[in-house]
């Protein structure tokens, strides 16, 4: 989280003391609440229950979903933090960070413009775009943009465990995952092409006939070994696995170098 501006400390500390929590409880919650662009946050804290969400005019969840006293006091905190931050500068941004009105700038790419709602928790967050139809998506700092389709996204619930926890999302359709989104980028990799007849190679040509080798009075050239003709046999599986042969190629041709054993 970027460092607080002197008033802003001190607005933190005069919450956690009337609110009887932690100053470390107040600025998680405030980072959680600038995250979702003080409309909205997710949290995670074990003074405030473990994890949970707060949604302006909406219900707050905590872990400890029977516990209305710390409901209402993760709620209170909100609502003041979200006016704390319409108010006045809270966060020190360094020059480098500065965008053209003096904020932060966004993780997302700038040509979806302003997400409607966006959160995030530990090193995983989240923007969404409803006009452009697009859900950005960051995980230890790699951006991938999805393509919402027809969902109109109003929740999202996002789970500890693993390096980044996992998020799912609510729509008019249920809950759903990123993973059912086509990806708009980073594209996904494309699948390698595979050989055409252009190539020089013909899969519908005729293989050619095995002859059945010349008979000699000696030994002195013999025809084909048993494991030759195994290693053929071989050979043909494989064409056969990749589509070359057909299944009625196949068996004849198998049949016809059995038949030399």
């Amino acid at each position: 989280m970027l460092p607080l501006t002197p008033s802003a400390q001190q607005a933190v500390q005069e919450l956690a003391q009337r609110y009887g929590v932690s100053v470390d409880a107040v600025s998680t919650l405030l980072s959680a609440v600038s995250l979702g662009n003080g409309s909205m946050a997710q949290f995670y804290h074990p003074e405030l229950g473990g994890g949970g969400q707060w949604m302006r005019g909406g219900m707050t969840m905590v872990g400890d979903m029977f516990n209305g006293r710390l409901q209402s006091t993760v709620s209170g905190l909100c609502s003041e933090l979200s006016s704390l931050l319409a108010a006045q500068q809270v966060f020190v941004v360094p020059p480098q960070q500065e965008g053209s009105f003096g904020s932060v700038q966004s993780w997302w790419p700038v040509e979806l413009g302003q997400p409607s709602s966006s959160g995030g928790q530990n090193d995983t967050r989240y923007a969404y775009f409803p006009g452009a139809h697009r859900l950005a998506v960051s995980r230890g700092g790699q951006v991938t943009v999805y393509d919402t389709l027809d969902h109109q996204i109003g929740g999202v619930q996002q789970q500890q465990g693993g390096p980044y926890g996992s998020q799912s999302f609510t729509s008019q359709f249920g809950t759903f995952t990123v993973e059912s989104l086509p990806i708009v980028s980073p594209a996904p990799p494309s699948q390698a092409p595979l050989p055409s007849p252009s190539s020089g190679f013909d899969p519908h040509a005729t293989l050619p006939s095995y002859a059945p080798p010349p008979s000699y009075a000696s030994d002195s050239n013999p025809g084909p070994s048993s494991q030759d003709i195994i290693g053929q046999i071989e050979r043909l599986a494989q064409l056969h696995l990749r589509g070359i042969l057909s299944d009625d190629e196949f068996r004849t041709k198998k049949a016809e170098l059995l038949s030399r054993l």
